[in-house]
């Protein structure tokens, strides 16, 4: 027999190894429930002034660190995406930038009872954050994040790290009243940068180790 993997039909098993990876529970949606609070503010500032803002906080603090959720949730029996949209145009994961200091999963926790929750306690305990899914890291002000830090960058301005986060079988999510909620496909997403920008287009492959389990509550 030459170097062929072979495939064990009941078991799905190539080489004897089971090919199903990592395991991730997924509820309905219709088991969460939607509602409002007050606004947030948003920064109306051009490109030139972020990147002045940009370079004022990395002379005080360095390396800006940002921590993004991934929310994974059912609806018509395929894997759909949390994201938050802002202003009816832009899309963006649940998260944000981390303060001097704060751990990542203090951080985390904190912008999603800000943007998910009826408090804006930040209690981290309130959220199951998984392993670290993936890393962006933007080598200098001006430029695009990019999934890996180029060799000849020794000083990255800003690294976003994407962390998993587990629901249980229902929640109540309550979110700004000036953002949306929406659950998106995975199908959707993917390879779709032109509409939700190169870190959310990445998750299905991020994602693609897992095997869904779709639980079902009736």
């Amino acid at each position: 027999m030459g170097d062929e993997a072979r495939v064990d039909g009941e078991n799905g098993d190539v080489g004897g190894r089971s090919d199903r990876g990592s395991v991730l529970d997924i509820y309905p949606l219709s088991g969460y429930y939607f509602g409002s609070k007050e606004a947030i503010s948003f920064r109306d500032e051009t490109i030139a002034d972020r990147v002045l803002r940009m370079k004022s906080n990395y002379a005080a603090h360095g390396m800006r660190t940002c921590v993004e959720a991934v929310v994974v949730v059912e609806l018509f029996k395929h894997p759909h995406v949390l994201l938050l949209q802002v202003r009816n145009s832009t899309f963006k994961l649940p998260g944000g930038r981390l303060r001097p200091g704060e751990s990542e999963i203090e951080g985390l926790g904190r912008k999603l009872s800000r943007k998910l929750s009826v408090s804006d306690s930040g209690d981290e305990k309130e959220w199951e954050i998984g392993e670290c899914l993936g890393m962006w890291w933007r080598p200098d002000f001006e430029t695009l994040l990019y999934p890996y830090l180029p060799p000849n960058v020794k000083k990255p301005k800003e690294c976003t790290k994407l962390f998993l986060v587990k629901l249980p079988v229902s929640r109540k999510f309550i979110v700004p009243g000036n953002l949306k909620l929406l659950a998106v496909p995975l199908c959707q997403i993917h390879d779709n940068s032109k509409t939700y920008g190169p870190i959310i287009s990445g998750i299905p492959q991020l994602l693609s180790k897992y095997s869904f389990n779709i639980v079902d509550v009736e």
